[in-house]
């Protein structure tokens, strides 16, 4: 493990302050998807989407694709007086943006609805959803829906999560925790400015996934405020207020090597859950907005 990086980065967020080099833009302009673009993966078999082949047993067998929603998965209504993007959860898939970012504050609105679909129904699993960032390439890479990139994870009591997707990695400072499920040891990772440095990507002993240091999802119906800010190849997750996370070092796989991961597409995930997001507005940076640089 590198030690001298994860000081030097320490060093350097804790002693930038905010400077943008331009003020905050819209990625939503509240009446169409311009500037988007979806991926739709197989769809929950309680929906009928025609032309589509399904098993014996009525599970869809191919991905409804590019730029088709036969579910209109994706609309804007208006909630609460203001134009939102309403999700229904009806499957699982992205709304993409065309343009690539780098060096950013991504800041955003997002609160629950009410119905879920496909197995997140029958198995009275949580609410969820996603922002993931770094996007490269096609969606359909990860579990045949997500494409290589990390995530800010909107899941209900998990705001903030990390998850690195498509063999995406990324290293963050954790504390271990240890529970028993079903008989054995299962260890959680959450981070923790005290912590040891860990790199974090799909493969055993340890895996994906970060979690949060804490819970600071506001009551269900209620809109939450993230706050997403990348500089190089390091980002910081904020929860209406609150930082959660922080990574560092993220890259990716090109070929047999890994490369420094520090721009891409954003997407909105549709994973089961309705959802609704808001107010999405971005902001170009040159250092770490003063109040989340590390102390």
């Amino acid at each position: 493990m590198h030690y001298s990086r994860y000081l030097i980065s320490g060093m350097f967020l804790a002693t930038v302050a905010l400077r943008a080099d331009e003020g905050w833009r819209p990625l939503f302009n509240g009446k169409d998807f311009e500037g988007w673009s979806t991926f739709m993966a197989a769809p929950p078999p309680e929906t009928d989407v025609p032309g589509l082949k399904r098993d014996d047993k009525g599970a869809y067998l191919e991905p409804i694709g590019f730029n088709r929603d036969p579910l209109h998965v994706f609309m804007i209504e208006t909630v609460d007086g203001r134009p939102a993007i309403h999700v229904s959860g009806a499957g699982f898939g992205v709304l993409t943006t065309n343009e690539t970012f780098a060096n950013f504050h991504l800041r955003m609105q997002v609160k629950w609805g009410e119905k879920k679909w496909g197995y997140k129904r029958t198995t009275h699993a949580a609410l969820d959803a996603g922002l993931l960032y770094f996007s490269r390439g096609p969606a359909g890479i990860d579990h045949l829906t997500w494409p290589r990139c990390l995530e800010f994870q909107i899941q209900e009591k998990d705001f903030g999560d990390l998850f690195a997707l498509g063999l995406t990695e990324v290293s963050g400072i954790a504390r271990i925790v240890t529970d028993t499920v079903n008989g054995r040891q299962v260890k959680s990772y959450f981070y923790d400015p005290k912590g040891t440095p860990t790199v974090f990507v799909a493969r055993v002993p340890i895996g994906n996934r970060l979690r949060r240091i804490e819970d600071m999802e506001q009551p269900h119906g209620e809109w939450n405020t993230l706050d997403l800010v990348c500089l190089g190849d390091s980002s910081i997750h904020i929860v209406n207020g609150r930082v959660v996370n922080r990574l560092y070092h993220a890259q990716i796989p090109d070929g047999s090597a890994l490369v420094t991961l520090d721009s891409g597409q954003i997407c909105l995930q549709t994973e089961g859950g309705e959802v609704y997001y808001r107010d999405i507005e971005i902001q170009p940076i040159t250092a770490i907005p003063a109040e989340y640089a590390e102390k």
